[in-house]
């Protein structure tokens, strides 16, 4: 008998050790993880926003309703908002950390490192302290830090969060305050990857800066520059926190109303998770529209020449 349960304990070991099944062994984490975490809450949610569900074990098919819903003014309302600002993200976010990069780069700021410590402090920021401390800055109070500057430069003080434009001016702000650092980051690492044999064949060419740029740092960090695109792209529609911690409980109009606030509204505050369910599926569809369309602009999917 002892020789028995000692052979079984070798035969599962033999069989775990094996050259078939070793590869599954390892792989079975990450597949379980992508089956519990990712396949099976999709795969649910796509099934609750054909439902209505009005409590934890009530549900009823409903087709389409939910999403014939969306067309409601709040959605509309939040779709322009996000959009609005994913755009300005874009670009804000895009050109004025890849100047600072190159900049940065060149040589002709001295104390590189200080600076480049200086920029990505933000990111390491509460979002929520970043929040306050603009929502203080741009008060509606003729005494606020942003209003006393306007009045020194002979301008005149301004509601900023009450109005859309504004609101959304501050939101930009905010954001390039923020995550600057973390794209000159992004772009320092690809500047210095290009090789500098190519900057002193231009140079021999004749190129000036301008041309040195657009001919040689350009297409040397395109990748670089599709994934900040691609990251900032979905992190404009998928912003929420900046929105709440701004304009808290106050948000006059709904003008901070996002797509992911208006999900949150339907789904925490009101417990339709229906409904929105099928507002993630619908932002899931824009954002994954909005990237494919950019990737093919830049010509990700073109076939280089060999």
């Amino acid at each position: 008998m002892q020789q028995v349960s000692q052979r079984r304990p070798n035969r599962a070991a033999a069989f775990l050790t094996s050259r078939k099944v070793v590869p599954y062994v390892f792989v079975a984490p990450f597949v379980i993880y992508f089956l519990l975490i990712y396949l099976y809450p999709t795969v649910s949610t796509v099934m609750m926003s054909f439902q209505r569900i009005d409590g934890p074990t009530t549900s009823e098919w409903i087709g389409l309703k939910n999403y014939q819903k969306l067309f409601s003014r709040n959605f509309i309302q939040a779709l322009e908002t996000s959009t609005r600002y994913a755009i300005w993200d874009v670009i804000v976010l895009t050109i004025v950390p890849l100047l600072f990069a190159v900049l940065l780069h060149s040589g002709l700021v001295k104390g590189s490192a200080f600076f480049k410590s200086l920029f990505f402090i933000p990111a390491l920021t509460s979002i929520i302290v970043a929040g306050i401390v603009f929502r203080l800055a741009f008060g509606t109070q003729d005494t606020a830090p942003v209003n006393v500057l306007m009045t020194a430069l002979g301008g005149q003080p301004r509601q900023w969060l009450m109005f859309a434009d504004s609101g959304n001016f501050v939101l930009i702000v905010m954001t390039l305050w923020r995550w600057m650092g973390v794209n000159i980051i992004y772009y320092l690492s690809g500047i210095q990857a290009i090789p500098n044999d190519l900057y002193e064949a231009a140079e021999i060419d004749g190129a000036n800066p301008i041309q040195k740029f657009f001919k040689v740092t350009l297409p040397g960090i395109r990748p670089v520059l599709i994934y900040v695109i691609t990251i900032t792209v979905l992190g404009g529609f998928a912003m929420f926190t900046e929105s709440v911690a701004l304009w808290q409980q106050s948000n006059p109009g709904g003008i901070g109303r996002t797509i992911v606030g208006y999900l949150y509204q339907v789904g925490i505050t009101k417990a339709n998770m229906g409904m929105a369910s099928a507002v993630g599926l619908t932002l899931l569809a824009l954002v994954l529209v909005v990237n494919l369309i950019q990737l093919v602009l830049m010509g990700f999917f073109r076939k280089e020449d060999a």
